[in-house]
This record gives structure tokens, C-alpha cells and sequence, in this order.
């Protein structure tokens, strides 16, 4: 399937020379990136999985992460609109005026809902959440309020290392982010002190202030040394020009947050909430951990497509069958059973286990289609249409609702797995709408794009 752009000032080749080399030395660190991510949960997931009442513990974590993500979704789209925008010192300004009233927002709304009576009325009304675990799960989003602040500038400052092609800093900031995380992690499992889940907030705190530090000083050594004052010919100069590109992302990350506080809903409804909870948000893990590595398909296009949109295209093909693969190996090998005993800590042949190994099956679904959305993605953003990504979300939204309603009343001993089955689904509701809008507008635009210019 083909895409083209008809921007007078880019014009798209797919003839210049573009080695594969070239491409895994941007996409690599990216990748271990967004892999060391995943690995940082599943320290925080392993770290409480060693306390008395583990499915306990890592139920009211899951759940306030999953708040967590609704509050922090518009935070991390600045990476993708800095990464996208951003070519000078004067459109870096209008872009972090931007992201400071997002996060002074993000903040304000995180405050209230940690410090106020709202937080108990929306934790137990929308996430089923037992009175009994309602101080343990205000505790974990009083910490995870200030995660939101660090992730935030974080990403900010990402959008500039990555256009700049400086991934390797992604990687070394994640490495020692887990360095960090996994000392923090061993103190408390040594000392005997897992004994709450805010534990868990507090060993993803330290890491994410660790990465945001590491972020902001390569971040400001680019702008002071390689990024001009006024790029001549870049169109973008104030913050409504932003704006504009960025609000539709932001309607569909609204609309993508409903997915995990729905899921843990609807779980919430099943004969073992905990149990249902914590083993979808242990598979989860696996399979985010598995598809994390191909998680920036997106870059690779708005970088590199309109310099040969043929080997751009043939290089998502040779990476997009890889996360179900090593997925499929955790799920039907033993290789999964040992990794959930002997990393994660679970006790062999447990129902947590068992459930745990059910639901990443069903992930696999997930993890065949979400590169392509990916790839499909930076599309969208390369032409500007970022509009098409409110509605393929919203399909998202529908279908997973529907399947978790239909799954819950019908086979509610399907434990997480109805959780897991569901976001498939949605997922692959979403990338057939991206693709069939893709394919009517052709090759027309809805805003400008924003591609590298070689």
C-alpha cells in the first residue's frame, strides 16, 4: 500500500539511497528505550509480587496506574509533536508553552483527586475498587502525580534528542533510570518493607526523575549547540500552530485512557477481581514488554519515509512479525513459566500463573497488529492528518467495550483474558479504520507535514 505527500516544500524520494544500517542505528536505541520501560514495570510488578498478599498489592497499583494514564496520556504526546514541529529555538518556545500549561493542568486535576474525597468517589465508582483498598491506592497516586510532572519534560525534551538523532540518549537514560529502579527495588525487598503498593510508586518515581534529569541536559546541550535560532522556510512560530496539530492527538489519547480503567472495570465484575486484575496487568507487562521494541515505528517513518518510502516500508515488514513471535514463546514454551517464577516472582503453578500465561495468548493479537498501526501512524502525522486518529480511536474504544460486556456476561471465568481479548480486538478495530481513511483521502492533506528535510 502506497502513501504519498504532496508537500511543494518536501518533496518525497523513494530513490535516494537509504542503507539498513542507517535505520537500525536510529531505530535500535529507540527501541532498547522503550524495552527498558517495560523492564521498569516489571521490576516495580516483581517487587510487590514478593509481598504476603501479592494479587492484593499489585491490583491497587494497576489501578492507580491506570488513573495514572488518563491524567499523564496528552503529557507523553509531547514527544511525538516536539519530535514532529520542532526545528528551531522559536518553535521550541511556543512548543514549551504548550507543555507548561499541559502539565500545570495535569497536576492540578492529579492534586485534587489525590487530596480530595473526588479520589475515593472515582476510584471506587469507575474502577470497582473495594473501600478497604482505597487509602493503599490514594497513597500510589499521590506519588504518581509527581511521575506525571518528570514524564512530561521528559518527553518534551525527547521530541529534540530523537529529530536530532541523538537516540542513544534514550538508551542511556532508561539504563541508568533501571539502574536506579532496581537499587531502590532491592532495599525495600531486602529490608522487608514491601508491605504497601505505593512501594511500587515510590520505585517508579525515583526512575522517572532519574531519565527526565538525563533528557533535560542532552536536551539543553542540543538547543545551545546544534538547533538554530530560526530555521529558515520552518512554518512553525506560535503556539496556536502547535495547537492545531497537537488537539486531535489529544482527543484520541482521551478517548485510548478509557481502555485501561474500563478494562479493570469490567475484570472488577468477574468472580476473582483481584485475581483477574493482577493477571491482566502481569500479561500486559509481557506483552507490552515484547511489542515495546517496535513501539517507535512511528519515528521511522516521520524521519526517514520521504527519503525512500520503499526501504522504510520493507523495514517495518522484516520487524513487525518479531513481538508476536517472542510473545508466543513466553506464552507456549517454558520459557514463560520460568520467567514468571524466577523474574517476576510467582509462585509456580499458582492460579496467578496460570491466569497470568492465559491472557498473554490472547495478546498475541495484539502484538501482530500494533507495529502496523505504528507504521500507519506515522503516516498520519507525516501528512498531518492527525484528525483520522480521533476516529480509529474511537472505534478502539467500542469495540473493547462491547467484547469486555459481552465476555464478562458470558464467560466471566476467563479471568483476565477477557481483558487481554478485548484490547486486541479494539486494536484491530483501530488500525482497519486508519487504513480505509488512509486509502479514501489519498493523497490529500488535512494540515502541513512535518518531515525531515535532507
Amino acid at each position: 500500500m502506497q502513501f504519498s505527500n504532496s508537500a511543494p516544500r518536501h518533496k518525497e524520494s523513494h530513490s535516494e539511497p537509504l542503507p539498513y544500517k542507517k535505520l537500525l542505528t536510529f531505530f535500535i536505541p529507540l527501541g532498547a528505550s522503550a524495552s527498558l520501560v517495560m523492564i521498569s514495570h516489571i521490576i516495580i510488578n516483581g517487587t510487590l509480587a514478593r509481598a504476603a498478599h501479592p494479587e492484593l498489592l499489585i491490583a491497587s497499583y494497576s489501578i492507580a496506574m491506570s488513573l495514572m494514564d488518563v491524567i499523564e496520556r496528552p503529557a507523553v504526546l509531547l514527544r511525538q509533536t516536539c519530535s514532529a514541529l520542532v526545528r528551531d529555538r522559536v518553535s521550541f518556545r511556543a512548543m514549551s508553552h504548550i507543555a507548561m500549561y499541559l502539565l500545570l493542568c495535569s497536576f492540578l486535576i492529579g492534586s485534587v483527586i489525590s487530596y480530595t474525597p473526588l479520589g475515593d468517589w472515582v476510584f471506587m465508582k469507575f474502577f470497582r475498587a473495594d473501600r478497604a483498598q482505597l487509602p493503599d491506592i490514594a497513597n500510589v497516586f499521590k506519588l504518581l502525580n509527581f511521575v506525571i510532572l518528570f514524564s512530561g519534560i521528559r518527553c518534551l525534551y525527547h521530541g529534540i534528542i530523537i529529530y536530532n538523532l541523538r537516540t542513544k540518549w534514550l538508551t542511556i537514560g532508561m539504563a541508568i533510570r533501571l539502574v536506579g529502579m532496581f537499587l531502590a527495588a532491592a532495599y525495600f525487598v531486602a529490608s522487608d518493607k514491601v508491605t504497601t503498593a505505593a512501594v511500587g510508586a515510590l520505585i517508579f518515581l525515583i526512575g522517572m526523575a532519574i531519565e527526565c534529569v538525563i533528557s533535560v541536559i542532552e536536551g539543553r546541550s542540543l538547543l545551545k549547540r546544534t538547533i538554530p535560532e530560526k530555521l529558515e522556510g520552518h512554518p512553525i512560530t506560535s503556539k496556536g500552530q502547535i495547537f492545531r496539530f497537537y488537539r486531535p492527538l489529544m482527543y484520541s489519547s482521551f478517548l485510548a485512557v478509557i481502555i485501561d480503567p474500563s478494562i479493570n472495570a469490567f475484570l472488577g465484575q468477574t468472580g476473582n477481581m483481584e485475581l483477574a486484575i493482577a493477571s491482566f496487568a502481569i500479561a500486559l507487562n509481557l506483552a507490552h514488554l515484547m511489542q515495546s521494541f517496535f513501539s517507535y515505528m512511528h519515528q521511522i517513518v516521520l524521519n526517514f519515509y520521504q527519503i525512500n518510502a520503499q526501504r522504510v516500508f520493507r523495514f517495518a515488514l522484516l520487524m513487525s512479525l518479531l513481538p508476536a513471535a517472542l510473545v508466543s514463546v513466553l506464552a507456549y514454551t517454558p520459557a514463560g513459566p520460568w520467567f514468571l517464577e524466577y523474574v517476576m516472582g510467582l509462585e509456580a503453578g499458582s492460579p496467578l500463573m496460570k491466569e497470568s500465561l492465559r491472557a498473554l495468548r490472547f495478546f498475541m493479537i495484539m502484538n501482530l497488529v500494533f507495529p502496523w498501526l505504528d507504521y500507519c501512524h506515522g503516516i498520519v502525522m507525516l501528512r498531518g492528518q492527525t484528525r483520522i486518529m480521533v476516529w480509529s480511536q474511537a472505534l478502539n474504544v467500542v469495540v473493547t467495550l462491547l467484547t469486555l460486556f459481552t465476555l464478562v456476561k458470558l464467560v466471566p471465568g476467563w479471568s483476565g483474558s477477557i481483558g487481554a481479548l478485548a484490547q486486541s480486538l479494539g486494536l484491530t478495530g483501530e488500525i482497519l479504520i486508519v487504513l480505509c481513511i488512509l486509502r479514501f483521502t489519498g493523497n490529500a492533506r488535512l494540515g502541513p507535514p512535518f518531515g525531515r528535510s535532507l
